[in-house]
């Protein structure tokens, strides 16, 4: 059991059309990734954790390189590649056996050679012996790891991942200390003050400050040390309503963004105290809450709102109301611009992490767990009903624990928020995420 390790990251760069996707979905081993013969399909970020040998690795497929603008192509792939540096350990370029000399090709190869990572080059299609030996011809890109393979079937990728993970840094052996590093990730829709934020929290302008929405492209990391205790500040790319991410840099920033979420301990969602919610806040927080995050919900530009004796408790309320699965959550008030409040965010933080990395005893779990199935008898389904034999702690960061039952499918949803609750009051996890887990006993 260990707090959530620091796992290293694939990016899967590459051309249109060239099957980023489809080898995207062959090394996870399922279809997260839209697939279609039509150049350009991925514009959202996609990402997701795969495993090899025993070895676990985020995994994240960008979109292609558009070789329709001819007059910005070369700035956009050298800022998609500067990108894909800071945030991977590892990149896997992917090419068509079918189409030898292409220009593109050429010039990611070119910025790809000066990163100093590993990068393994992917010779896609090659779904017959004749392909394997035209994929020498890729050679000429003068990168010297090359792999031919068939995402489609699955030919070549196994040689592909024994050469990756063995490029790959190693994750964290043992897990972290509460004295160790606590990463915090800012993260928000377009200029809700992010940015701002963090040269407050820093107290020095380490990020650039911009009203123009988009400043921040990349995620940028900052180590600093506050009463003792050491952190990492990441300020995130604005994350836009999926559908209005841009293909090229905006893509991959949201992908950095995402990326950022699953590797921190705590996520500070920001809202515009001086605007409306809307769906697109509710859609970040729900990132934050599948990443299984400690969250903080900081309504920011509190200074340009006019108060009086109740204006706090009515946007707590449309805040409730509009993150019901952020329930747990604590809400501040502050504004980044004029410092009013920030200090609460380490004082909330400090209280989060004892909770977020508590480890309970097995037989109190279990003393627990019965006083719950006695108050409150599992449900019923045709007949059958739910029997609850066991249960244990999993794993911390966020607290999980694995119930062991009859079938697992006789498991409400109601009643599993049911024991949920129970756990939250009894162990004081009341502001951070649960995990339940069923297994078959």
């Amino acid at each position: 059991m260990s707090d959530r390790p620091q796992l290293p990251i694939v990016a899967i760069v590459g051309r249109p059309n060239v099957g980023k996707s489809t080898l995207f979905n062959r090394i996870l081993g399922r279809r997260k990734a839209v697939v279609l013969d039509t150049p350009g399909v991925t514009r959202d970020r996609n990402y997701g954790v795969a495993e090899w040998c025993g070895r676990s690795f985020f995994l994240v497929d960008t979109g292609g390189y558009d070789t329709a603008e001819t007059t910005r192509l070369t700035l956009l792939v050298r800022e998609q590649c500067r990108l894909a540096m800071d945030e991977a350990d590892a990149i896997v370029f992917v090419v068509d056996v079918q189409q030898t000399d292409s220009p593109v090709d050429r010039d990611v190869a070119e910025l790809l050679r000066r990163i100093g990572k590993p990068v393994l080059l992917a010779v896609n299609k090659c779904d017959t012996p004749p392909h394997e030996h035209g994929a020498a011809e890729f050679y000429r890109l003068g990168l010297e790891h090359l792999f031919p393979v068939a995402a489609e079937h699955g030919r070549g990728v196994a040689e592909l991942l024994d050469s990756l993970i063995a490029v790959l840094p190693e994750g964290e052996a043992q897990p972290p200390s509460p004295s160790d590093v606590t990463r915090l990730a800012v993260v928000g829709r377009q200029n809700v003050g992010k940015s701002t934020l963090v040269n407050c929290l820093l107290g020095a302008p380490r990020v650039i400050v911009d009203e123009t929405p988009g400043t921040t492209r990349d995620s940028i990391d900052t180590p600093f040390e506050r009463g003792g205790r050491r952190y990492v500040l990441v300020d995130t790319a604005g994350i836009r309503r999926r559908g209005k991410i841009e293909r090229g840099v905006e893509k991959l920033s949201v992908t950095s963004a995402i990326v950022s979420l699953e590797r921190c301990d705590v996520a500070l969602i920001v809202l515009d105290g001086g605007g409306a919610l809307v769906e697109q806040d509710a859609h970040i927080a729900g990132y934050a809450f599948e990443a299984g995050r400690a969250c903080i919900l900081l309504v920011n530009k509190w200074d340009l709102v006019e108060k009086d004796n109740s204006t706090t408790i009515r946007y707590t309320n449309t805040i409730r109301q509009s993150f019901k699965f952020l329930s747990f959550a604590p809400i501040l008030f502050v504004s980044a611009k004029t410092g009013q409040h920030v200090a609460r965010i380490f004082d909330t933080i400090e209280g989060l992490l004892p909770q977020f990395r508590a480890q309970i005893e097995t037989a109190e779990l279990n003393k627990a767990l019965e006083e719950f199935l006695e108050r409150h008898s599992p449900p019923t389904r045709s007949g059958r009903t739910l029997r609850v034999k066991y249960v244990t702690q999993t794993a911390t960061a966020p607290p999980t624990f694995t119930l062991f039952a009859n079938d697992p499918k006789l498991m409400h949803f109601s009643y599993e928020r049911y024991l949920v609750n129970r756990f939250r009051e009894r162990f004081g996890l009341t502001q951070v995420p649960i995990r339940v887990r069923l297994r078959q006993k």
